[in-house]
């Protein structure tokens, strides 16, 4: 029987996001010889206005678990719910609908419309939903333009655009509908170090500053210590959490799992 690792949320805020007993296997679960289990029964909660990382080895699910736990992905079995709603229980309508108005994404790779502008890029998922912008929501977009330093880039193309300001664009577009939560996969993964610290800090800066839920998956420990808190994963297992992190404290973590997980030398202790 596979191992439950649980951890429980830490801080009094609500969560955003949650998975409960989460098994994800790939191949067929009767074959050992094709099935690969990507996430084992891990139990974890993303508390609502805070900034979390998730960080492991390659392979130990960070991205299966952000990915079921934001409904592009379904699990094998446990629960994945956004807010209090349990998202195993949606038909595929009702579940495309709560993506769309209630979580945001944000990924390595920009995917903006290159034939649109910076303007029509953010507000491109409610004019696709058919969403009017009451005065609220107008306000709500220009602050966004501020926080992500674009007002002066409103009219250009992406194709005029460096890759940290299309990846502030994709950010913008994330928060426009003011979702529950953001995830983002490796979001500074095709950027530059400058560039990157840019974005990290517009991510924090949502939070602090609107409100906002974030939940990042990162391999990088300096953008690991952007975040109020880091989980860690290893063999598809939640084994550790981190409060208040540090960059170095983030890499000894890291170190320690490396040290632990690696085989005996050669005419060494077994």
């Amino acid at each position: 029987m596979n191992a439950t690792t649980t951890l429980r949320n830490r801080s009094w805020a609500p969560d955003a996001a949650r998975v409960e007993g989460a098994v994800k296997v790939y191949g067929s679960p009767d074959s050992a010889d094709t099935a690969v289990t990507a996430l084992d029964g891990v139990s974890v909660g993303f508390p609502a206005g805070r900034f979390t990382a998730i960080m492991g080895p390659s392979g130990s699910g960070k991205s299966t678990l952000t990915h079921c736990a934001a409904g592009l992905d379904t699990l094998t079995s446990g629960s994945a719910y956004i807010g209090d709603t349990e998202l195993g229980s949606l038909d595929d309508r009702r579940l495309t609908l709560l993506r769309r108005d209630r979580v945001g994404f944000v990924f390595q790779a920009f995917n903006l419309v290159p034939t649109l502008t910076v303007a029509e890029n953010i507000t491109l998922p409610m004019d696709l939903a058919g969403r009017r912008f009451d005065q609220d929501g107008l306000e709500w977009t220009d602050a966004l333009i501020d926080v992500v330093g674009l007002r002066d880039r409103l009219h250009h193309r992406p194709a005029e655009l460096s890759g940290g300001q299309q990846q502030r664009v994709a950010v913008a577009r994330a928060f426009a509908g003011r979702p529950d939560v953001v995830f983002a996969d490796e979001p500074t993964g095709n950027l530059d170090s400058r560039s990157g610290e840019e974005v990290l800090g517009l991510l924090g800066r949502a939070v602090r500053e609107m409100d906002r839920t974030v939940v990042m998956v990162t391999h990088d420990p300096v953008a690991a210590a952007h975040a109020d808190e880091v989980v860690f994963l290893a063999d598809g297992r939640l084994v550790d959490r981190m409060e208040a992190p540090t960059a170095d404290k983030v890499l000894d973590r890291l170190k320690a799992f490396d040290t632990r997980s690696a085989p005996p030398s050669e005419g060494g202790p077994s």
